[in-house]
């Protein structure tokens, strides 16, 4: 079976690069086509050394650096694959990886992270600043949107990486989508029992992760101590804006991320996620979590049990979170990994394994619609009896 896998860009190894990772250990034969590839040496392993299809914007001006300055030609970058020779197509997309162009008996799966988070729910959160509040870049979102909308109808089976996301799918694009949950290394992390007394957070600095609420909330309290794992665009004005009790550990290492996790007493994060991979590694590590409970966050921690969910993305209700955890101390680090457990590799594997197995088992709908169209256009072989009808 040939396979084509779709998947956005690679430039560095984050989490919808693990879910392809696993899409092509599942499928070594894939071939893989993105818009642009600009994946460090050090980051390759998982490709296992196959080649990697680009668009045209590879080759375009600074887009080494700048490759989303290119936004407005992506969809059409995206359309000019030619994947017409190949059995089945995955895409795994937050952008517009799935608006390729496939045949019509050529089964489509996208594996959707989210719909483009910029063109729709969030797209407030995005255009800030005043060039980016013109009319020139709402126009653009305008006609991604409207794009978003007309692809969606080339994919035959959504897949979405968390119960929020199918959500957004159905608001966005009127189609259910089953979900499997994104592939954690929790087998790679150990739980340790003696924390240390600290708090961290790890994410992208970057607006919509709001780093900035959690950073004000432990403003108003100087006696507990936050760490801050990441680095992103925001680092200076978040940096600007932290008290004494707050420190910046910056980019670090997988091995001394994984010790913060370990040795921070909580886990601490204010964003809305798509998923949360960050929220897993934290109670794999035995590390309760504490986060705003709306997205996925809500399937991932148990509340009481494994962490604690707070209601508003403010700081006063993340410090009146952050009090009611501190007088719980009852947290079961082996019940928290367990809970961790349920978004493993392998249970990743096998679920997406069953959905192509059962996608590739299933009859062209093509078939069925050649025959109806066959029956409408010879009304000789339709019944004249009124009792019976042609199903449609």
């Amino acid at each position: 079976m040939k396979i084509a896998v779709v998947h956005e860009w690679l430039d560095t190894y984050a989490g919808s690069e693990r879910v392809l990772e696993e899409i092509l250990t599942l499928y070594p034969q894939a071939d893989v086509f993105v818009l642009v590839d600009y994946l460090s040496p050090n980051q390759r392993a998982f490709l296992d050394g196959r080649r990697i299809t680009t668009s045209f914007i590879q080759h375009l001006p600074f887009a080494r650096k700048h490759f989303r300055w290119y936004l407005p030609l992506m969809p059409f970058a995206i359309e000019q694959f030619d994947l017409s020779t190949y059995d089945l197509v995955i895409s795994s997309s937050h952008a517009v990886a799935k608006g390729i162009i496939g045949r019509p008996h050529q089964p489509h799966i996208s594996y959707v992270h989210s719909p483009m988070r910029y063109a729709w729910d969030l797209q407030n959160n995005y255009l800030v600043g005043g060039r980016w509040r013109s009319l020139p870049p709402r126009t653009l979102m305008h006609y991604l949107r409207m794009w978003d909308t007309r692809t969606a109808n080339g994919v035959d089976h959504f897949v979405a990486n968390s119960d929020f996301i199918a959500q957004r799918i159905l608001k966005t694009y009127r189609r259910s989508a089953e979900v499997i949950h994104p592939p954690v290394d929790t087998h790679k992390l150990s739980s340790v029992t003696d924390k240390e007394d600290f708090y961290v957070t790890l994410s992208r600095l970057v607006p919509y992760k709001r780093v900035d609420v959690v950073i004000d909330a432990f403003a108003g309290m100087p006696s507990r101590r936050l760490i801050v794992v990441g680095d992103g665009p925001d680092l200076p004005k978040l940096k600007a804006r932290a008290p004494a009790n707050v420190t910046f550990a910056g980019h670090v290492s997988q091995e001394a991320k994984v010790r913060y996790l370990q040795q921070a007493k909580g886990f601490v994060f204010a964003g809305e996620e798509d998923f949360g991979i960050a929220l897993v590694e934290a109670q794999a590590c035995g590390t309760p979590v504490i986060t705003f409970g709306r997205g996925g966050a809500a399937e991932i921690v148990v509340s009481g049990e494994t962490g604690l969910l707070f209601d508003e993305q403010t700081p006063e209700a993340l410090v009146a979170a952050i009090d009611r955890f501190e007088q719980i101390r009852s947290f079961d680090a082996h019940y928290i990994r367990l809970n961790a457990s349920r978004f493993g590799v392998a249970r990743f594997r096998r679920e997406f394994r069953a959905l192509v197995d059962r996608v590739m088992q299933t009859p062209s709908r093509g078939t069925t619609r050649r025959a109806v169209a066959g029956l409408i256009q010879r009304p000789d072989k339709i019944s004249s009896s009124r009792d019976r009808s042609v199903p449609v």
